[in-house]
């Protein structure tokens, strides 16, 4: 029974047990990690609200101060509001964990370059969310703004505690995090339509994310920004110090990463 389980368990796991759980730590890892420091908040508050403020005149001095008008009107159509609050609850861990499971499982050696983005693109985030706190749209009802996705789920917002920022908007790594995956399965599924949504998957979060005044676009932009020097630094440095298992091109080894 055993040795079947065992040869089972090789056709299912590309490099075996031993990097799966290798892969499951260094994710779990940097996650707890990535709450535990973006979770230091320490009274920056008064901080948050004015880098806030900061970021409202960036973008009207621009002339592209929209997240008001895009949200009220998003807000006046129920389905709208009720898909961007679905979409913003689930986006970014099960649709995450999910695609990242089937890249381990069926595209193993697209995986690698795809983790180590994530890696470098938190590390980004991490820097961004001690330097620049900053408070969310929702956190301005004098500008019209709600919390609709705890209106949508009806449970309400943590308040800062050691693992949880709610002044962790900037970059917003919803967009990053769509970015990293929806540009890489885009190029690598084969049905057209599968091509389109993966292709539309950044965008659409990237609207999801501001609609439901969780970030405001400059959050959005320099999400992008951080997914595209995740992408520089696993090609231009990481991939070279692996490039048969961490290049994006690389051909499937026996060994582990």
């Amino acid at each position: 029974m055993v040795p079947r389980l065992l040869a089972a368990s090789r056709r299912v796991l590309p490099r075996g047990w031993t990097d799966l759980l290798r892969q499951i730590v260094l994710f779990c890892g940097a996650y707890w990690l990535y709450r535990l420091v973006r979770g230091q908040v320490d009274a920056r508050a008064a901080a948050a609200f004015e880098n806030a403020r900061s970021i409202i005149d960036l973008e009207q001095a621009l002339g592209l101060f929209f997240e008001p008008a895009l949200h009220a009107w998003s807000t006046s159509q129920s389905w709208v509001i009720d898909i961007a609050s679905w979409l913003y609850v689930n986006s970014h861990f099960t649709i995450t964990t999910l695609t990242l499971a089937f890249l381990y499982l069926r595209r193993n050696e697209r995986f690698y370059f795809v983790r180590n983005m994530f890696m470098v693109a938190m590390g980004i985030a991490l820097v961004g969310y001690m330097a620049f706190p900053t408070a969310p749209p929702r956190f301005m009802p004098e500008w019209g703004f709600r919390d609709s996705v705890a209106e949508f789920t009806g449970v309400e917002p943590e308040s800062s505690n050691l693992l949880f920022n709610p002044f962790a908007a900037v970059p917003s790594m919803h967009v990053a995090f769509a970015l990293m995956l929806g540009l890489p399965l885009a190029s690598m599924v084969r049905r057209r339509w599968a091509q389109l949504l993966w292709w539309s998957y950044p965008a659409v979060v990237s609207f999801v994310v501001v609609a439901t005044a969780n970030h405001w676009w400059f959050d959005a932009f320099l999400g992008a920004a951080t997914a595209g020097v995740a992408a520089l630094a696993a090609q231009a440095l990481l991939a070279r110090a692996r490039p048969e298992v961490w290049a994006w091109d690389a051909a499937p080894r026996a060994a582990g990463a």
